[in-house]
């Protein structure tokens, strides 16, 4: 029997491989194939840190739309940008290509990390599918055509979400300092996920009920963060003369005041005004004076923009159709519209790992309500509710199947005798 029970077992090992082979031979063929079947827009901000990274390289002045020193964007994309230029010669190699294969390998990684944080919240099964339609849903392809923050940011953020999970687990203080290092890496690319650190261990608080476990936790992942962005902290304050932990960009926040992004509705007059007085000036009016108008662009309105399409990258022509049409549309809105299902299922019992996931999805859909809503904005949320719809839709039909269908055939199948006749 033990025997047997080892061949069963060693099969089934086989086949998970050869499936996971198999799922990820298809990421990278229609990652590489989208790289060399179209031809890649380039975007403005792409140009924007191309001038920066090159005027880094030549002048050794950090400066994002200016040549005077400044802090408009954190640093993380750009010398990511600058290790690659000066890795393939740029002056005399065009460094796009080279970036965009190298975001396919770290795309391939981000796939690990999202199979394994799936598996660790719900086992087997579920990390398969959530694998599979990862490695098929259009933008995490299209993304990596982009020279854009995108895929780097989306790596990070799985890595530290998948680090956290195991300092929860594990309740060390590596692991903290470790998801706290990857979440310094995770602001040094996109800025607005510093903000995740006091709600994730607010919800640890409430779950654990333990303070000083909390405490000790939450302190090493704030070391972790704190050393890896120390470098650009300094940096701000010797160059800048100021504490600047993030980034000092205002526009995209003064950008998400003009409701469906009329940006000549002359709410306000903005001459020899900063950005952030006009953003200012114009949620105050706004708020007071047309008050329906900015309660509904800043709820429904800006999650529509964010949601209701998916992610293109930069852009490219023809258009690569990772799934035939319409089905990576009808994917995309499958899983934005079956999400708030899914987030309800999800905190019923919310005393658990995978309230990590709901947390974050919230914190940063509700974050990115006070700014300019992007497409763009929508991407690195997706692995989280691709995670989510899974778990709960599995939930869902293992429940449905118990309840109807396995119940049923067991009925069908049991033999009823109240003794009213005689058997024999």
């Amino acid at each position: 029997m033990n025997t047997i029970a080892s061949k069963i077992l060693t099969h089934k090992k086989t086949l998970l491989i050869t499936m996971i082979v198999l799922i990820f031979a298809l990421a990278t063929f229609l990652r590489l194939d989208f790289l060399v079947s179209v031809n890649h827009k380039v975007s403005h901000d792409t140009v924007n840190y191309d001038i920066m990274v090159r005027q880094l390289l030549e002048d050794g002045i950090y400066a994002y739309k200016n040549t005077e020193p400044n802090a408009q964007v954190t640093p993380g994309y750009p010398l990511f940008m600058a290790a690659v230029y000066k890795m393939v010669d740029y002056q005399n190699n065009d460094p796009f290509p080279y970036i965009r294969y190298i975001q396919v390998g770290i795309s391939l990684v981000t796939l690990g990390l999202i199979y394994s944080t799936a598996r660790k919240l719900a086992g087997q099964t579920v990390s398969m599918i959530v694998l599979l339609i990862c490695s098929v849903y259009p933008p995490f392809i299209w993304s990596n055509g982009a020279v854009l923050t995108e895929t780097l940011a989306c790596f990070f953020l799985m890595l530290y979400i998948r680090l956290q999970l195991s300092a929860f687990d594990k309740k060390t203080r590596t692991l903290a300092l470790l998801s706290g290092a990857a979440m310094g890496l995770l602001v040094l690319t996109r800025p607005e996920f510093l903000i995740l650190i006091a709600p994730v261990y607010v919800f640890y608080f409430f779950w654990k009920k333990n303070f000083k476990l909390t405490l000790k936790l939450l302190l090493f992942t704030c070391i972790g963060t704190g050393i890896v962005l120390s470098p650009w902290v300094i940096r701000n304050m010797v160059t800048l003369n100021e504490v600047v932990i993030a980034s000092t960009q205002v526009n995209p926040f003064h950008a998400g005041t003009y409701p469906d992004k009329n940006y000549d509705d002359g709410l306000v007059d903005r001459q020899g005004k900063t950005q952030m007085e006009v953003a200012k000036e114009r949620l105050k009016v706004g708020f007071t004076e047309h008050t329906w108008t900015f309660v509904k662009w800043y709820t429904v309105g800006k999650l529509k923009y964010i949601y209701s399409n998916m992610y293109f990258g930069s852009g490219h022509n023809p258009i690569y159709t990772v799934l035939p049409s319409p089905l990576g549309s009808l994917l995309h809105m499958g899983l934005v519209y079956f999400c708030p299902l899914a987030l309800i299922g999800a905190i019923r019992k919310w005393r658990k790992p995978l309230t990590l996931l709901t947390l974050i999805l919230v914190v940063m859909t509700v974050t990115r309500l006070a700014f300019v809503p992007e497409y763009r904005y929508n991407y690195t949320t997706m692995p989280l509710i691709i995670m989510l719809d899974t778990i709960i839709g599995v939930a869902m039909i293992r429940w449905f199947w118990n309840k109807y269908v396995k119940a049923s055939h067991s009925q069908k199948g049991a033999v009823i005798y109240d003794g009213s006749t005689d058997p024999s």
